[in-house]
């Protein structure tokens, strides 16, 4: 009895599908390490950032309760992206036997190219995060930067800012950190209440990695020559340490995940999935993967960003 087509595709897939999984896990899902996960059932999402209450003041006996307003402080909107690839493999290669080695070749590609777009496109959140051009909610830049491309922080509802990246760019160092912890514990709420921000894990180009190394592994201070300790590290300042993401596309830019909730999202509205079909008219057989998602921020204060000096 011949093998009809189906019956073929059938025998096929789960072959297929196996080493498209293990290629894609293989090759990282490097976005994990900063972003939140939410799965998502629209064609986007938002979320608003509520400004809460003021300080509670104290009630006299006898007088009335004080009331207060809550408030929107700002919207950010995720739209999610549909990304899709495939490849075919002719009537004329499988006539030849040549589906096999063919098909496990086109498969790990096809894997590694929806790997490499959803990483790119992960973090092209931060490498953009020093441009005019790409606002959040509130209107400026990740990093706290306006259309002009100056610094302005991130504006509060009592009239205050927060900034989330230095003055002047500062290459990554003992004492750009150091400053970077200091004012990431001086941000507000949006009604001018400390929130106590902590830094929680450093993220870094290749380029920073042996940097990040001596600065957050050593026990005592590097480059000198006095017996002083690593404060950085005495202190576990950076609790989660560092993570190196290979999309970074500045060489001297780094970023600081902090504990505030609602920072970097990536939603899930479709997860990656595979499917494989034969082409009438053709005769050929085609294998693709498809998925739908979404990069962004929603709280800004969920990263501390310096373009390097």
């Amino acid at each position: 009895m011949a093998i009809s087509r189906s019956q073929l595709l059938k025998e096929l897939l789960p072959g297929l599908n196996a080493l498209f999984g293990l290629e894609y896990k293989r090759y990282g899902e490097e976005h994990k390490e900063f972003y939140e996960t939410e799965s998502s059932d629209r064609s986007f999402e938002e979320e608003t950032k509520l400004a809460g209450f003021g300080s509670a003041p104290v009630k006299n006996e006898g007088s009335a309760i004080a009331y207060d307003n809550a408030q929107e402080a700002f919207t950010a909107r995720y739209n999610h992206e549909t990304i899709a690839l495939g490849f075919s493999i002719t009537e004329e290669a499988v006539e030849d036997n040549l589906y096999d080695s063919l098909s496990a070749r086109y498969t790990k590609s096809l894997a590694r190219a929806m790997a490499y777009t959803k990483q790119v496109k992960a973090a092209a959140v931060l490498n953009n995060a020093f441009s005019g051009s790409f606002l959040g909610g509130d209107g400026v830049s990740l990093a706290g930067v306006n259309s002009g491309s100056t610094r302005v922080g991130h504006p509060l509802v009592n009239g205050g800012q927060n900034y989330n990246s230095p003055t002047t760019g500062a290459d990554l160092n003992e004492t750009s950190l150091e400053n970077a912890i200091i004012e990431i514990a001086a941000w507000t709420d949006e009604r001018g209440l400390l929130i106590a921000a902590r830094a929680q894990k450093l993220v870094i180009p290749p380029s920073l990695q042996f940097v990040a190394t001596r600065l957050m592994k050593t026990d005592l201070r590097t480059a000198t020559a006095d017996n002083d300790i690593n404060a950085l590290r005495s202190d576990n300042a950076i609790p989660g340490g560092f993570t190196v993401n290979h999309f970074l596309t500045d060489t001297n830019a780094w970023f600081i995940c902090t504990d505030v909730p609602n920072g970097l999202k990536h939603f899930e509205r479709t997860a990656l999935a595979t499917s494989m079909d034969g082409d009438f008219d053709t005769g050929n057989v085609r294998y693709k993967a498809r998925e739908r998602y979404s990069f962004g921020w929603s709280d800004p204060l969920g990263i501390y960003a310096s373009p390097g000096a």
